[in-house]
């Protein structure tokens, strides 16, 4: 029976990955890049040479060729060169160059450190719930896979064929799911990938997706996953980063948001399809989980 499941495409489903827009930047001498990329993941695929990257709270890295790097919650980020950068050092935008390519710092001669950057897009409805579940930082390295992905889209980057666009797109799309595949292992961070690599929790996860109207409890989750009720409910919460009864909490919740975003869903029928037996009851949960009542929500949503 565990046969059946596939944490990759458990993931694959459920974020549905996308990387709808990226350029090619390279950097020459002393640079230094801000950005607070607020509501969109931002991913980088290094090319040639090597660049630092800092994350809001992280601790700064040295990216090496073949490296790609993704930040999957909107976050502030710093890239730079490895020269030593002071303040006004810094590039407010790179500059486009007649190539189609951005430059950053020294804008004539050889560069130094040669990438692809850019912003990727997870369509899942339930994407802020599943992202929350993600390692802050996805970097993979020496996954000679990936690193070959990398080349192609380098490859693919230098030659201006015909569907240049096209292809560039469904190879980032790959080197994202690569990427997360990458992570999911019983050596990741903890969160959804760590979970759904352990077959017998990506049984519960699933049948949790597959069925949230289900008035679930940890001791039938258990029977799902065929473990006792206390090593389900440890070995979720090591594994996935929260309680079975909180991540299910959240995935019922970010179903509700996407319906009552729909603006065609009342409230009565959002709290049948998401397991609740009354619409006060579910609007208690939804107050709480959310900051806003149910209705208040969704009449913001049709004002934004």
């Amino acid at each position: 029976m565990t046969n059946l499941v596939d944490p990759l495409s458990e993931v694959v489903g459920l974020l549905q990955p996308g990387a709808p827009f990226s350029k090619v930047v390279s950097g020459a001498g002393r640079w230094n890049v801000r950005r607070a990329e607020f509501g969109q993941p931002f991913y980088c695929a290094i090319i040639e040479g090597n660049t630092r990257l800092s994350a809001d709270g992280l601790d700064t890295i040295t990216l090496q060729p073949g490296d790609f790097v993704l930040l999957p919650s909107a976050q502030g980020f710093t890239m730079s060169s490895l020269l030593p950068t002071a303040a006004d050092d810094v590039d407010l935008l790179p500059t486009r160059l007649p190539n189609g390519e951005y430059r950053l710092g020294i804008q004539d001669g050889p560069y130094d450190v040669r990438y692809l950057v850019g912003h990727c897009a997870f369509g899942s409805p339930d994407a802020s719930l599943l992202v929350s579940l993600l390692p802050r930082v996805v970097l993979v390295r020496g996954e000679s896979r990936l690193a070959t992905l990398v080349q192609l889209v380098g490859d693919e980057c230098r030659e201006r064929r015909p569907a240049r666009e096209v292809i560039l797109a469904r190879l980032l799309e790959v080197l994202l799911i690569e990427a997360l595949r990458s992570t999911a292992g019983t050596t990741a961070s903890p969160g959804l990938l760590r979970g759904l690599a352990d077959a017998r929790l990506a049984l519960a996860i699933r049948r949790m997706h597959e069925s949230p109207t289900t008035p679930w409890t940890v001791a039938q989750l258990a029977k799902e996953a065929a473990l006792s009720r206390s090593a389900f409910f440890e070995r979720f919460r090591r594994a996935v980063g929260v309680a079975p009864m909180e991540y299910l909490l959240g995935w019922r919740m970010a179903l509700a948001k996407k319906m009552l975003r729909s603006k065609e869903t009342g409230v009565s029928e959002v709290a049948e399809r998401v397991g609740y037996s009354s619409a006060s009851t579910f609007s208690v949960a939804f107050t709480r989980h959310v900051g806003l009542p149910p209705m208040r929500y969704a009449r913001e949503q049709i004002e934004v």
